[in-house]
């Protein structure tokens, strides 16, 4: 077990090193300076001179060579340092370790709801199969599938609106300074973006329900006259959950992607909202870092999965 995490992590170094080239080349791919940006204001009216674009290019060090811009910007990271922000010249860490629990703690809350009511959506679908609760639990499922979770923000606020007139405070306040303002502000965001991870890991826990029910270990189980609870429990849900867990490592990056839209919505400071700034920005640094951050976030997710398979599957053996 060992020498398979040792490997992982090793494999951490060129797999952020391709992030970090892909993310580097399509920014500079698409139109855009952030030099022109700044002299220009934000509506394009401010006049400047060609000279002033030309000093500006060169304090930003986008005047330089794209390999090496990239090469500075690699061993600066390497250093933990991701540079300055092209729009206002703070630095990229700073902002990064601001916005990246707010993230975090969201993306986290999201992938707990989700799971908490999907596996027992899952569970007792498989279990009732083809009967009224599971034909809801599917219906229920196919619809979350099936709506964006910025529309089902956009229904949130609109229920909490029209049914009791209120609505969750913006912005954010620190978890540990104001629990329960903290809990207002993100438990909404939360559950409008875990609506569609809900539904999917739902028909993956049935799916893998059905499956494991059918198991030989399982008639067996019932024959010995363990009660059915402990049979579901102890021996079909344990050994459905590897398909699920997989499916939630995978939901972890697309909930990361989803803050972009629903932290607009609510107004939380968070990543999401922050890459939507620099892209209209057009500041490069900071675009930079946040995809290298979720990159890395991913990644160690992964290798605690594998971990938790080992846990749910002891015959699973890593050499």
């Amino acid at each position: 077990m060992q020498a398979y995490i040792a490997k992982r992590l090793l494999l951490f170094i060129p797999t952020v090193l391709l992030v970090t080239l892909m993310v580097f080349t399509l920014i500079r791919i698409l139109p855009g300076d952030p030099a022109l940006e700044l002299l220009a204001g934000e509506e394009g009216e401010n006049q400047f001179t060609q000279q002033q674009l030309e000093t500006l290019q060169a304090k930003l060090g986008t005047d330089k060579p794209i390999h090496l811009q990239y090469g500075k910007w690699v061993w600066g990271m390497l250093q933990l340092d991701f540079g300055t922000s092209m729009f206002h010249g703070g630095p990229i860490a700073d902002d990064l370790i601001k916005k990246a629990p707010i993230t975090l703690e969201l993306t986290i809350l999201a992938l707990a709801l989700a799971n908490m009511v999907a596996i027992p959506l899952g569970v007792i679908s498989a279990l009732k199969q083809d009967t009224l609760g599971d034909y809801v639990a599917r219906i229920i499922t196919l619809a979350g599938i099936s709506v964006p979770n910025f529309w089902v923000a956009i229904l949130i606020i609109i229920f909490l609106l029209s049914w009791t007139g209120w609505l969750p405070p913006l912005g954010y306040k620190n978890l540990w300074e104001d629990p329960w303002t903290n809990l207002q502000q993100v438990f909404f965001p939360a559950l409008a973006l875990g609506f569609s991870n809900m539904a999917f890991i739902g028909r993956v826990t049935r799916s893998a329900m059905l499956e494991v029910l059918r198991e030989d270990y399982i008639r067996t189980a019932r024959a010995k006259g363990l009660a059915e609870l402990i049979v579901i429990s102890r021996h079909a849900l344990k050994n459905a959950l590897l398909p699920v867990v997989t499916a939630s490592g995978y939901e972890f990056g697309r909930l990361l992607a989803g803050t972009v839209i629903i932290e607009s919505i609510f107004l939380i400071p968070g990543m999401g909202r922050y890459l939507i700034d620099a892209v209209f920005q057009r500041d490069y640094s900071a675009i930079q870092g946040i995809m290298v951050v979720i990159a890395v976030a991913i990644l160690t997710v992964n290798v605690i999965l594998d971990l938790v398979y080992a846990w749910l599957n002891p015959r699973i053996r890593y050499t």
